[in-house]
């Protein structure tokens, strides 16, 4: 489903030790759908970033679609790389996050190209997409 941004002047909020700015959003052709789309960054280690999508149902719990996380942390066989986070039935029957499985990504390493992917994969109009992050050469760790 395309999505439309209603808030594309949002703004960034300094909270403790991080910057984060979110973005409302409805559905293309339905504007009953909501949606919120957020950026966050650590403000003293660059890795540590994160942005993503959740579907906001009238009356209802919040459910976080995705998340693109920066290489700040170790997430299961994810040795600080950066990963992507996609809600999945398989998680929400066996009790746990909906998007707590995750899998590693070379598409993006910092927050701008995180946001670029997120754009992309989920069908966000209305909004000023960042320039990718360029492709890391081959003998890069």
């Amino acid at each position: 489903m395309r999505k439309r941004v209603t808030n594309p002047g949002a703004r960034w909020v300094t909270k403790p030790g991080h910057r984060q700015r979110n973005f409302k959003l409805t559905g293309a052709d339905n504007d009953t759908v909501r949606f919120e789309v957020y950026q966050r960054q650590n403000e003293s280690d660059e890795n540590d970033f994160s942005c993503g999508l959740a579907y906001i149902p009238i009356g209802g719990r919040r459910l976080t679609l995705a998340r693109y996380n920066g290489p700040s942390h170790v997430h299961g066989d994810i040795s600080y790389r950066p990963h992507i986070h996609r809600a999945t039935a398989a998680a929400i029957a066996a009790g746990k996050k909906p998007e707590s499985e995750a899998a590693e990504t070379d598409l993006f390493t910092t927050l701008d190209g995180a946001f670029v992917c997120l754009i992309r994969d989920f069908h966000l109009e209305g909004i000023t997409s960042p320039e990718p992050d360029k492709p890391r050469l081959l003998h890069e760790s």
